[in-house]
């Protein structure tokens, strides 16, 4: 005989818990002036006014998630950094057109709502927002059961920003003799993870019982808004590349112009040590290149009497280096990659 006392619990799913949650994120949301704005939290729908400076606004869409880096948090059990990378891996997307980041909006989805782990995150994405300039205004929370094994969630971010419609980045601003720049990574930041977890495995390393590797697998992808943005403001940018999925090639071919070829010296990059470890676990350097940043997080496409005056908007460990420069085409490749890493 079938139980007449079924509720949606019962199947795994606590409206409550979830409720509980999304009382606790209109606490930490807070808009670009610092003041809490708790009534975009929990409505159907987010609203946000458009700036009144722009003349002629143009809206920037992205979307993204953090991959299997999650596993990395999850083994750790350390939640407080992938949502600076979730809000990372989106905002950097926005900049590259020239756009300033607006509102952010993020999806989890669970096994079962565990209010530790979620808050862990939820401050993580509050403090990339922080970052960023941008106001965090909303998202979903879903507890799927029979989808998700036990202790197993997903994360996605959303990011909207704005630029005037004079001032988008376009492939027609680079020109011939522009030169390349590499503004270093932070590390691995949230792409070729399944690679790094396959190593992890085939090596069978212990990550809790490795200090660095925990330390370094786990730092948050860095947010270069403040940076690119000032650049934008003083007009020092032709063109700029996230380094995501790809790698230094696939990334900057999608920004190129038809005529003309990004020419890279790679014996140039500044290799970060984690990338040198990964190398020595028995990585091609093709397959290194087109799976890691390798150093290189963001490009700038510039003209080579703005370099010195670039470099003033840049800390010291995150101080721009020429890597190449752009020429004529003489080939089928937008990105030419000459010389090799110095893999020390």
């Amino acid at each position: 005989m079938v139980s007449k006392n079924l509720t949606y619990k019962k199947s795994g799913v606590n409206i409550a818990a979830a409720d509980n949650f999304v009382k606790f994120i209109s606490q930490l949301n807070t808009n670009k002036k610092g003041k809490k704005k708790l009534s975009n939290i929990g409505g159907f729908g987010s609203i946000t006014d458009i700036p009144k400076k722009y003349k002629n606004p143009q809206i920037v869409a992205c979307t993204d998630g953090v991959g299997t880096k999650i596993e990395i948090a999850n083994t750790l059990n350390k939640f407080n950094t992938i949502g600076i990378d979730l809000v990372a891996m989106s905002v950097n997307d926005l900049i590259v057109q020239g756009a300033t980041p607006l509102i952010f909006l993020d999806y989890i989805s669970i096994n079962k709502v565990n209010s530790s782990k979620l808050k862990s995150i939820i401050k993580g994405i509050v403090k990339g927002c922080a970052m960023s300039n941008c106001e965090l205004v909303g998202g979903e929370t879903a507890e799927m059961p029979d989808t998700y094994e036990k202790d197993k969630f997903d994360i996605a971010g959303f990011a909207v920003g704005i630029v005037e419609k004079n001032k988008i980045l376009n492939k027609k601003k680079i020109k011939k003799s522009d030169l390349i720049l590499s503004i270093p990574s932070s590390g691995v930041h949230s792409n070729g993870y399944s690679l790094v977890r396959h190593v992890l495995k085939e090596k069978k390393i212990n990550l809790k019982k490795n200090k660095y590797l925990s330390r370094e697998l786990l730092k948050p992808t860095k947010i270069y808004v403040e940076e690119i943005s000032n650049l934008l403001n003083n007009n020092l940018i032709n063109g700029c590349a996230n380094i995501t999925g790809g790698g230094i090639a696939d990334n900057l071919k999608r920004i190129i112009p038809e005529n003309l070829t990004a020419e890279i010296d790679l014996s140039k990059i500044k290799v970060k040590k984690i990338f040198n470890w990964l190398k020595k676990q028995g990585i091609s350097d093709k397959e290194m290149l087109k799976t890691f940043n390798c150093g290189v997080g963001f490009c700038l496409i510039i003209s080579p009497k703005k370099f010195n005056k670039i470099q003033t908007f840049f800390g010291k460990d995150f101080k721009p280096y020429v890597i190449g420069k752009i020429s004529e085409m003489n080939s089928q490749n937008r990105v030419k990659l000459n010389g090799k890493i110095n893999w020390s």
